[in-house]
């Protein structure tokens, strides 16, 4: 079993008006309860105000790629997730898996050639749509997205 290292979220505590930090199992059947959570606690706050819908399309995309790519479906597995709100910096969202990683550079774009009529490889492209900020880390283990 590859456990998830286990990190902080890096914020200013003193900004902070929420900080969430909890470990879901990697299979499918988590991925919904988690995003519904984490959505509510948001929502309760008023964290990504007007912006809710794309924050939880690329929180939705980005743990189903952790589950499939970084867990391969493996509920022995775990899959860590970090929601923090920021008085000055919006909310920031960190989704850490214990795969080997990726390259997001070689990712195909799924709008041009024959990736338009594939049916996989649109969840990349759509949370770098949705969110203002979207970086990867530790090899692609770990994606770090912001919503101001």
């Amino acid at each position: 079993m590859n456990d998830v290292e286990k990190h902080e979220c890096e914020f200013d505590p003193d900004r902070l008006l929420l900080k969430l930090d909890f470990q879901l199992p990697g299979n499918v059947e988590s991925i919904q309860p988690a995003v519904d959570e984490i959505m509510e606690v948001v929502g309760s706050i008023e964290c990504a105000e007007g912006s809710e819908f794309e924050v939880e399309v690329a929180l939705l995309e980005a743990l189903a790629n952790a589950v499939q790519h970084g867990c391969r479906d493996d509920p022995s597995k775990s899959i860590e997730v970090c929601v923090a709100c920021e008085i000055d910096q919006g909310m920031l969202v960190i989704v850490r898996d214990p795969g080997t990683g990726f390259d997001p550079g070689g990712i195909p774009s799924p709008v041009k050639g024959e990736n338009v009529f594939s049916d996989h490889g649109r969840g990349i492209f759509l949370i770098n749509q949705l969110m203002d900020n979207v970086e990867y880390r530790s090899g692609g283990t770990e994606i770090w997205m912001r919503k101001k």
